[in-house]
C-alpha cells in the first residue's frame, strides 16, 4: 500500500470515530429522535419542578412513553407549566395523575404518569390536573434538622 492509500484509510478511520462520538453525545443528551412529532401534547402544572428539564422522559410503569417538550412559569399562579408529548399509541384516562420522580437517590428527574379510571381519555391539548411536585432533598434535610432541633430544645426544657 502506498502512502496516499494509508492516509486515506487513516482519514476514514478518524471520520468514523468522530461520527461515533457525535452519536454517543446525542444518545447521552436524549436528542436522537429527529423525526416529526408522533404523539399528542398535554400540559400539567406543578408547584415545584425541581431539576426537571426539557427532553426528560415521561414514564408509566417504568416504560418511557414520551418526553417533556417545554417548561414555563405561569406569571399569574407562579406554577411551573410542563408541556409533554406522549406517544400516540398510549392513551391515558382523563383523570390520570402526574408526579415528578427521581431515578435513584440522586439521579435525573422524570415525570411518572399513573392512569386514572375515567372512561374518557386525555385529548391533544388536554391538561393533567392531579399533580405532585418534585421532592427537593434540601427541603427534606431542612425539615429533619428543624424537627430534631425542636426535639432537642423540648428535651432540654423538660430536664430543667
Amino acid at each position: 500500500m502506498n502512502k496516499r492509500g494509508i492516509e486515506t484509510l487513516v482519514g476514514l478511520f478518524v471520520l468514523l470515530g468522530l461520527a461515533g462520538l457525535v452519536f454517543l453525545a446525542l444518545q447521552a443528551a436524549n436528542l436522537t429522535s429527529f423525526g416529526a412529532s408522533k404523539g399528542y401534547l398535554v400540559t400539567a402544572r406543578f408547584d415545584n419542578i425541581g431539576g426537571l428539564k426539557p427532553r426528560s422522559p415521561i414514564r408509566s410503569a417504568g416504560v418511557t412513553i414520551g418526553r417533556v417538550t417545554s417548561i414555563a412559569l405561569d406569571p399569574k399562579t407562579y406554577q411551573g407549566v410542563v408541556s409533554m408529548e406522549i406517544d400516540s399509541h398510549v392513551q391515558f384516562p382523563k383523570d390520570s395523575s402526574a408526579k415528578i420522580l427521581t431515578a435513584g437517590l440522586l439521579g435525573d428527574q422524570y415525570i411518572g404518569i399513573e392512569p386514572g379510571s375515567s372512561d374518557e381519555n386525555l385529548a391533544a391539548g388536554g391538561r393533567i390536573s392531579q399533580t405532585q411536585s418534585a421532592v427537593v432533598l434540601e427541603n427534606l434535610i431542612g425539615q429533619l434538622v428543624t424537627s430534631k432541633a425542636g426535639e432537642a430544645a423540648a428535651d432540654t426544657g423538660a430536664k430543667k
